[in-house]
């Protein structure tokens, strides 16, 4: 993505106003665009969800705060378990996943990779220089019938 725009010569109180890392800053003719981190982290989080085989995102720890987040008023973390690293023109991303049990890894974390960069540098323009994914647990579908107390075998006695 290249432009093809002049742009006025910075001065020195506008170099200091861009801190890698913090927002994005993309200087144009007429102005400038700032991206924050935030921002990146929610459009990873959407995209790596939309995969099919991710059951969850985040740790086991993220996780449990995360369902108790759900429980309050308001919207679901978007950003659990996706950490970015955002500077002027460049991202890289982290995404930790449970994946669901018979889903080839190999192949998921390849889908979440496509998922993720083609969402984020569409949507804010950044290179997307690496996505790293971590599964950290694998879902089995008995696990939500063994939370709930229903079991699908007969039982042994009467």
């Amino acid at each position: 993505m290249t432009s093809t725009t002049t742009k006025p010569a910075a001065t020195a109180d506008e170099s200091k106003a861009a801190k890698p890392g913090t927002a994005v800053a993309t200087q144009v003719g007429r102005g400038s665009t700032n991206i924050a981190d935030v921002v990146v982290s929610k459009i990873a989080g959407i995209a790596a969800r939309e995969v099919d085989g991710v059951y969850d995102l985040g740790g086991q720890a993220a996780r449990v705060v995360g369902r108790i987040r759900e429980t309050l008023p308001g919207a679901p973390d978007l950003t659990q378990g996706v950490t970015v690293e955002v500077g002027e023109r460049q991202a890289a991303v982290d995404v930790t996943i449970v994946a669901e049990y018979g889903v080839a890894i190999h192949d998921l974390a390849a889908g979440i990779r496509s998922n993720v960069i083609d969402a984020v540098e569409s949507m804010t323009g950044l290179e997307v220089t690496e996505v790293n994914v971590t599964v950290h647990d694998v879902h089995f579908a008995d696990d939500d019938d063994v939370a709930t107390g229903e079991t699908s075998a007969e039982s042994r006695v009467q």
